[in-house]
């Protein structure tokens, strides 16, 4: 494999910078409440919200795998992805009875409904099935892409992007994850253009 170059460990570099001084900005601002920790104060705006779900949506395992699979096999993929205007219609329909009921979660929802067993039923299966099938493919993808890009030992790549990501988060709450993912959209968007 041909090492980086002098203009790719500048705009590496850029990148992490521009994605640490983001942080680091929205770590100094106070909290002042739950809700601003946790819902960043409810004034984030409509494109930081759509930028932020899609930059969830989209990440490494898609960068990585299903851009490899898709490469092979074309046609399959393509269906995979074709339901997400499915998921924008239910939201359309759906989101305004939550927003009315009073509630952030799906858990939230099912106690008001049901009772507090069916809530911790639904965290804990919710939970287990992303650690499983979301959270460690992220980060054996992004252990992958940082071993590949930086020379580095895949192990250190994969704990040092969870350790920085969890230390953002825990520090800066919701808003920090927004305004990072945020700009980690725009360069998904800008690189997968390029």
């Amino acid at each position: 494999m041909k090492g980086l170059d002098v203009l790719d460990w500048v705009v590496i570099s850029a990148y992490f910078v521009i994605l640490l001084g983001v942080a680091w900005w929205v770590i100094k601002q106070k909290q002042k409440n739950t809700e601003d920790y946790f819902l960043a104060g409810r004034n984030i705006g409509w494109f930081m919200v759509g930028a932020s779900i899609f930059a969830s949506n989209i990440g490494s395992e898609h960068v990585v795998g299903l851009a490899g699979n898709g490469a092979g096999d074309k046609m399959p993929l393509l269906i995979y992805e074709l339901h997400a205007w499915i998921v924008l219609m239910l939201g359309w329909v759906f989101l305004p009875f939550y927003a009315r009921s009073g509630v952030f979660t799906m858990p939230e929802f099912l106690e008001k409904r049901f009772d507090a067993r069916s809530r911790w039923v639904l965290s804990i299966v919710s939970l287990i099935a992303y650690i499983l099938t979301k959270v460690s493919v992220t980060i054996y993808a992004g252990g992958v892409v940082v071993s590949a890009l930086l020379g580095i030992p895949f192990w250190i790549g994969a704990v040092a992007t969870v350790a920085l990501t969890g230390l953002y988060t825990i520090l800066g709450g919701m808003r920090a994850v927004v305004y990072t993912e945020t700009i980690q959209a725009i360069v998904l968007v800008l690189g997968a253009e390029f």
